[in-house]
């Protein structure tokens, strides 16, 4: 469904309106995708479906295929005028958040992998740290209350749309859900008291990690097998998206 927009002020684009102060403020349950690897993900994402699609008409003939939605097409200069700042990628869309299975059911399976995050507020790092999930395979996310939102529109970028291939859940007991869920939890933790090379994953596990800094509480550490990755040249960590990548390929084999 075309429609082709050439007023500003037309109230079908309000929800695209001034997209950084509506970062901050929410979209009413929707969530905003920028460009057009991340747009593409959307439109096939197991775990969201797509609202509407706004772009130019010279983006138009880029897109792969288009789903069933609204799609608003308008100049670029109108576009950048709504959205409130240059969109050089030239794809905006709005998406909602509909996992298709419960925690429970997606990892019910025999093997599984699971990344549990607990504190991760910096939203470069949640794009990372989704865009490693996605890559390697993991089942599912499981976050804190105290973790960012992964549906933010700078982790979606960060992550490219891999946020929109792995379902996330949040949780208020981590330790309890993994737990009640039957996965061996592995800390990771630079006093880790294990090597990730001499690590046996269980069939069915969750991998925790904590925020830069203050890293994993220590009553979440007491209930897992701690596992650190051996540093040189005074360094005792890496930035969690990169420890991420190296650890989900561990447990991806």
């Amino acid at each position: 469904m075309l429609f082709e927009i050439t007023d500003p002020d037309d109230p079908r684009l309000e929800l695209y309106r001034d997209v950084k102060d509506r970062d901050l403020t929410g979209r009413s349950g929707l969530f905003m995708a920028e460009g057009k690897v991340v747009l593409e993900r959307l439109f096939t994402s197991p775990v969201a479906d797509t609202v509407s699609v706004l772009t130019t008409p010279e983006r138009m003939g880029g897109l792969a295929s288009l789903p069933d939605v609204p799609v608003y097409v308008a100049p670029q200069k109108l576009m950048d005028q709504v959205a409130g700042f240059p969109i050089h990628r030239g794809y905006l869309a709005l998406g909602r958040y509909a996992p298709r299975e419960t925690l429970e059911e997606r990892v019910s399976g025999a093997r599984v992998r699971v990344l549990a995050l607990h504190g991760i507020a910096n939203t470069d790092n949640m794009g990372g740290l989704m865009r490693n999930a996605a890559a390697f395979g993991v089942d599912a996310v499981l976050l804190d209350t105290s973790c960012c939102d992964p549906l933010y529109r700078k982790a979606i970028r960060v992550s490219v749309g891999g946020v929109l291939e792995v379902p996330h859940y949040r949780t208020d007991d981590m330790v309890g859900t993994l737990q009640r869920l039957g996965l061996t939890p592995y800390a990771l933790s630079p006093s880790g008291a294990q090597t990730l090379e001499k690590v046996a994953p269980a069939a069915r596990s969750a991998v925790l990690m904590g925020a830069e800094g203050p890293g994993l509480p220590p009553e979440v550490m007491a209930a897992c097998q701690t596992v650190r990755i051996d540093m040189h040249g005074g360094f005792d960590s890496l930035n969690v998206a990169t420890t991420s990548g190296i650890v989900l390929y561990r447990f991806s084999a």
